[in-house]
């Protein structure tokens, strides 16, 4: 990751590099199947018109590697170096509020948006996703990729697709997430049964900069063919609040 980390700052249309072969092939393949299955009721599904995907967090249901996984990436040895990279303090989150495993199956889907801001529980800013990629059956042709938006200002919403990550076994994305930073799904997932993306995705902070947005909830947009959809309009209304934000996670069942 060091290597990458030259190539971050800069990077249009926000500070990220990509960093391929991320972990040890033995352990990427290990941790690929460390993840539940996609049926398993230990998962939060995720399921609206913005986003359909299953999240886990919980440290009691990783397996040995999963955990050893998210523990190295919050060891000083990782932080000191993002700090190095950043220019700041980073902290991490133990509690990897909105982190963990993530899992899109056939018709997975993640509307652009910019993450939270504000930490809910320790007030710090957030700055830095780092997402890893680890489902080898995965294909070019299946979608998934991460699409890197530029800011229309006028707006205040996402301008040109900049970019696209595919989702790359074993291929982790660092990204500076106080930018105007508009990522999400580019392409939906359209996948053969047993075919996921999974990824693990781990949070850093900061101290909250003198400018920081008081953002307490993700902030999604209309993909274009939704710009005068009145339910989806309502589904960002009240997932980009606190107060209601429950309310809007599974606004499809």
């Amino acid at each position: 990751m060091k290597e990458s980390l030259k190539t971050f700052s800069g990077a249009k249309p926000f500070d990220h590099c990509i960093v391929d072969g991320f972990f040890e092939d033995d352990v990427a393949k290990a941790l690929e199947s460390e993840f539940p299955d996609y049926e398993s009721q230990d998962w939060f599904f995720y399921n609206n018109s913005i986003e359909h995907k299953k999240a886990l967090n919980s440290w009691e249901r990783f397996p040995q590697m999963t955990y050893k996984a998210f523990s190295t990436l919050q060891s000083e040895a990782v932080t000191d170096l993002l700090a190095d990279a950043l220019g700041d303090n980073i902290y991490v989150d133990h509690g990897l509020n909105g982190g963990g495993w993530h899992m899109h199956g056939e018709g997975g889907n993640l509307n652009p948006h910019v993450d939270y801001s504000i930490h809910p529980k320790l007030g710090l800013e957030r700055v830095l996703n780092i997402i890893v990629y680890l489902s080898s059956g995965l294909k070019e042709e299946h979608g998934g990729h991460l699409g890197l938006w530029g800011h229309d200002a006028e707006r205040q919403a996402p301008g040109e697709l900049i970019a696209e990550v595919p989702p790359v076994f074993n291929r982790a994305i660092l990204f500076n997430t106080t930018q105007n930073s508009w990522h999400g799904m580019s392409r939906q997932m359209s996948v053969p049964e047993g075919v996921y993306r999974k990824s693990l995705a781990i949070y850093y902070l900061r101290d909250p900069a003198p400018a920081a947005v008081q953002r307490g909830r993700a902030l999604f947009a209309p993909r274009e063919e939704q710009r005068d959809d009145a339910e989806v309009l309502e589904t960002i209304k009240l997932r980009s609040d606190v107060s209601t934000s429950s309310s809007a996670y599974r606004r499809n069942t």
